[in-house]
């Protein structure tokens, strides 16, 4: 929408400079493979409708109460699953609603917060938005995090764990160097793909007041449709959490998207089983992409990122778009020859693995 200058006189200046988040592309096409955004390929658990249907079939309330604005019994749940105090859980409407009020919380500070070059392109834009300073401190030739690069004077750190969009993880004894450098500063750890294959860092926060973690019920419990993400920290943190969001939004989660995650952290053996079919797609998939030349690089998540020496990596992905196939591709400096792929199903991946061999047939 093209909006001119006389237009947009009623706009905040603020609002004037913003370069807002991109989300990935949700197309209406027919016989579409969407491997574009990190979707699970797999429904919720069963119980997870049942938990909805049992909502709208008391109508009388269902849609005319406001839901719990605590969200009591979905912190005990998660509380539960992650061995942790209710009081060490916060929740909100999807993780990136969780992130802004992070950065509200805790980095509104005089020294710049770091984070890597090559991450998730929400920071900037929070960055942005809540006038915070920043400093990007760039990936090694591998595309790794380095943390020694984060011993230096900063007003917060966050790293989101595994990397997005490189895929690759780090350890937890990296991660706790991290932590151990920074004793004075909040440092996040954003674990949206952390159920594929990393370690988590929930393990640290009894022994680290400083340490908050970023989780989300959109990747591994496929439920990006509902909108529910949680932090988990020690209690002082999530107070400042809780605060923020009373400032804001004092029922950010609705009660069909209360009852579907409660239902979804009841049912570990459901979510355990559906996060190892795709760990073991995942890896069929990077064997046959391998073979076809490309190189991969390491993944702990439900994507791959991607590169092939003898394609460009904007050409392939139009040529997959004009056949159906969908895959993410970051014009960007450093990452603009590679393309982040969702793990699909088995046969959806045989299907892009189908469609690049023919394109490498017909070139």
């Amino acid at each position: 929408m093209n909006i001119s200058n006389e237009q947009m006189r009623f706009w905040s200046p603020e609002v004037r400079e913003l370069e807002p988040y991109v989300p990935g592309e949700q197309p209406k096409l027919q016989n579409l493979l969407k491997l574009n955004t990190n979707e699970n390929p797999y429904p919720p658990s069963p119980n997870v409708v049942a938990a909805i249907e049992a909502v709208l079939h008391n109508q009388a309330d269902a849609l005319r109460l406001y839901p719990d604005p605590d969200a009591l019994q979905l912190k005990q749940a998660i509380a539960d699953q992650q061995h942790l105090d209710v009081s060490q859980v916060f929740v909100g409407n999807g993780s990136d609603e969780v992130l802004a009020h992070i950065f509200k919380a805790f980095f509104i500070q005089n020294d710049a917060i770091l984070y890597p070059d090559i991450t998730y392109s929400f920071y900037p834009v929070y960055s942005q938005f809540f006038g915070v300073k920043t400093k990007q401190i760039p990936l090694n030739a591998h595309f790794e995090i380095d943390v020694e690069d984060y011993q230096q004077p900063n007003g917060g750190i966050i790293i989101t764990n595994p990397n997005a969009p490189t895929s690759i993880a780090l350890s937890l004894g990296k991660i706790e160097q991290v932590l151990k450098n920074n004793p004075d500063r909040v440092v996040v750890i954003d674990e949206a793909y952390v159920d594929f294959g990393a370690e988590s860092a929930v393990s640290l926060i009894q022994r680290y007041d400083n340490l908050v973690v970023c989780q989300t019920t959109s990747k591994s419990r496929s439920l990006a449709g509902l909108r529910v993400g949680f932090a988990l920290a020690q209690a002082h943190l999530i107070a400042a959490l809780e605060a923020v969001k009373n400032s804001f939004n004092s029922y950010p989660i609705d009660r069909f998207a209360l009852a579907a995650a409660v239902a979804s952290f009841q049912d570990q053996s459901y979510f355990e089983a559906q996060c190892e079919k795709v760990i073991q797609s995942r890896e069929v998939l990077v064997t046959q992409l391998e073979t076809l030349g490309f190189k991969v690089l390491p993944s702990k998540a439900n994507f791959i990122f991607v590169t092939h020496p003898a394609h460009d990596a904007a050409t392939l992905a139009t040529q997959l778009r004009e056949q159906g196939i969908i895959v993410r591709y970051f014009n960007k400096p450093r990452i603009n020859q590679f393309l982040r792929i969702t793990i699909g199903t088995d046969v959806q991946n045989q299907r892009l693995i189908d469609s690049l061999s023919r394109l490498f047939h017909s070139a």
